[in-house]
């Protein structure tokens, strides 16, 4: 499978040239965000941690039913709703910031807000690729969605941090809310008879339930949820951990913060586009073997002594945060049913992304008490403990017995099913 696959649809090109720019502002707010609440709030580590988890707390709150939106109606039409919302609040914040008005209180407000818009966005976003694609291509634009979700990320934070440094946090918001029409006018050029519209779920009472029973009687699904979920809480807060490195450990400004953020994008992004060539073989062990990489290498970062000796990991470690989401996403959108895929996807974003107000706020406080080293240290090592634990969930789950041959002229590792026990034997004969 070529890296490009994907887009030589034309449906899926328009998506994805509106996210690169959308993304862009959207990055560029994350970062401007950040150092707006550090100088509201004194430079305080818990401020940033207080307005992450409100920013993600709605997606823990109200994901389920995002995900019930995506499995029962349109998805186009309520991803061209979603994206007016959030650039109406992008626009808020720039105005409150520029005219002076703006309070740390305005802030979590518009970011509890936002993250009310993203519980419904993103698992219908998520959804939405199969459609685009179909389940041939979609491992390849999903992987594709990552390079276009990190060719962002190296974009946005270097624009931002040379747009704080020269006119502040305010045109930066601005510019995010103008982004957004790119998303808009590729929703609205889309073809709807080009789109592969699998059968959408029937309105009926209990379908959040119907949706965690489905995930919770499938041990694949389980182990990588819940293994994202440990990531996404302790792991993934790279954002809160790294401006506070910069700023009260480096002594560095806010360009050396948009640099760091574009570097360990440029990895992420170059993870992405290594997962676009992968086909689907071997995808479900890569999952556990790049979280476990992961946490080794946030371990590591955290120790390093000096800004460019920290600088120096930001690639690998960006490498392994792509391969391990990327590989994760693929691996449960396909394992799920089409009538399923919005309310596990869902499921899969709550405890990927709504772990983010548990961890937040946690990350943010050890980060201030401790110092920001030990909240990467924390981090890695949950990651990787969460890593052998749920390949060992799965493997007795599935009853998969591992072989390593050593001695070979190629050594591998071969994994084969056990044999069934004996009363199982003896009631087949």
């Amino acid at each position: 499978m070529t890296i490009f696959a994907s887009l030589r649809v034309r449906n899926y090109r328009l998506f994805a040239s509106g996210q690169v720019v959308s993304l862009t502002g959207t990055w560029m707010q994350r970062v401007a965000q950040d150092w707006l609440v550090l100088d509201l709030s004194h430079n305080s580590g818990t401020a940033i941690g207080i307005t992450t988890g409100l920013q993600f707390a709605p997606v823990l709150l109200f994901g389920m039913y995002g995900g019930v939106i995506a499995d029962r109606y349109n998805k186009r039409r309520i991803l061209v709703m979603t994206q007016i919302a959030m650039g109406v609040l992008a626009l808020a914040l720039g105005l409150l910031d520029v005219t002076g008005a703006v309070e740390l209180w305005h802030v979590y407000a518009l970011a509890f807000a936002l993250g009310i818009a993203s519980a419904i966005d993103a698992p219908v976003r998520q959804a939405f690729v199969t459609e685009l694609v179909g389940p041939k291509l979609l491992p390849n634009a999903v992987s594709l969605n990552s390079a276009t979700f990190n060719t962002a990320r190296v974009l946005g934070p270097a624009v931002a941090g040379v747009l704080i440094a020269t006119s502040g946090t305010s045109w930066v918001f601005l510019i995010n809310a103008v982004s957004f029409v790119g998303v808009l006018g590729g929703l609205l050029a889309m073809r709807e008879s080009e789109l592969f519209v699998g059968q959408r779920a029937t309105r009926r009472p209990g379908a959040v339930r119907e949706g965690l029973a489905y995930v919770r009687k499938r041990p694949e699904l389980l182990a990588i949820t819940a293994l994202v979920g440990v990531v996404g809480t302790l792991g993934f807060n790279f954002q809160i951990t790294s401006a506070l490195l910069t700023k009260n450990t480096f002594h560095h400004g806010a360009g050396s913060y948009g640099l760091i953020s574009a570097v360990y994008a440029f990895g992420s992004l170059l993870g992405a586009l290594a997962s676009a060539r992968r086909g689907r073989a071997g995808r479900r062990r890569l999952v556990f073997v790049a979280a476990a990489s992961y946490g080794v290498i946030e371990v590591v970062a955290g120790l390093m002594p000096t800004y460019w000796a920290f600088f120096a990991l930001l690639v690998p470690f960006g490498f392994a945060t792509l391969t391990f989401s990327t590989a994760a996403n693929t691996t449960v959108q396909l394992a799920a049913t089409p009538s399923m895929r919005g309310r596990v996807m869902a499921l899969y974003l709550i405890v990927f992304l709504g772990g983010t107000p548990i961890g937040a706020p946690l990350v943010g406080w050890i980060a201030e008490v401790f110092g920001p080293r030990w909240s990467l240290v924390t981090g890695g090592v949950a990651s990787a403990s969460a890593a052998v634990l749920a390949a060992l969930y799965l493997a007795r789950k599935e009853r998969l017995r591992v072989e390593p041959h050593l001695l070979r002229r190629h050594p591998h590792v071969h994994v084969r099913p056990l044999p069934p026990p004996v009363e199982e034997e003896a009631l087949v004969g």
